[in-house]
């Protein structure tokens, strides 16, 4: 999973799009005046993004922000990179987005899915997938990390692998306050009726898929 794709994700999707700029800058210890610099604005851009003074930067703003952030990182070592690609990287076995949403009919196909809870909710649209280790994404992702793996949309597929009983995970997903297209569960032992029922209110499709981990990701490669 790209970095730059996770930093961009969080400040797409965050409440304060300014407040999460100031919060990465500042963690990769760049002044206001070193980013304006690599981005050749002036100070004053980031300045009112970051207290809101701007309207919120749009999708190609974003980019070009986060990418000044990597690029100046890079020039020093990458070790902020490192730094937070290794935490992620050993949760995630795959994400994407996808051009176009894809109808959750059709992803359930994809997968050769079964769907045990809110089969009256795939009439709506998945734009992306995030594949991951159910234990280590929940043991080990602190809050903002979990964030990142919405990717640039919330209405995708959370895939979690090794799952025993799946209550876990939706617990995790509940407790969040963004909340995916779809849930699936990767060759579960057992789904656990608490995991279906917080499904069920809200108003999630949680879905088993029967294939292994490199089919799936091969199957939803070709999506």
């Amino acid at each position: 999973m790209d970095i730059a794709e996770k930093i961009a994700g969080e400040i797409t999707l965050s409440e304060k799009p300014g407040k999460t700029i100031r919060k990465w800058r500042e963690t990769f210890h760049l002044s206001q005046g070193m980013l304006a610099d690599c981005l050749k604005i002036s100070p004053s851009v980031i300045s009112d993004y970051e207290s809101g003074r701007r309207a919120s930067p749009n999708t190609a703003s974003v980019k070009k922000i986060v990418e000044a952030m990597i690029k100046l990182d890079e020039g020093r070592g990458s070790n902020i990179i490192k730094q937070y690609s290794t935490k992620l990287s050993n949760a995630i076995f795959d994400i994407r987005e996808f051009t176009s949403g894809i109808p959750a009919k059709n992803f359930v196909e994809s997968i050769k899915g079964r769907v045990v809870a809110s089969k009256d909710y795939l009439d709506r649209k998945i734009h992306g997938y995030t594949v991951m280790d159910s234990l280590k994404a929940i043991m080990s992702l602190s809050s903002s990390d979990y964030l990142k793996i919405y990717g640039w949309s919330t209405e995708r597929a959370l895939v979690f692998t090794g799952v025993k009983y799946g209550r876990s995970p939706m617990v995790a997903v509940r407790a969040h306050p963004l909340k995916p297209g779809m849930v699936v569960y990767q060759k579960p032992e057992k789904v656990d009726g608490l995991a279906v029922k917080l499904a069920e209110v809200e108003k999630i499709p949680l879905v088993v898929s029967p294939l292994s981990l490199n089919k799936m990701i091969e199957e939803l490669r070709k999506l």
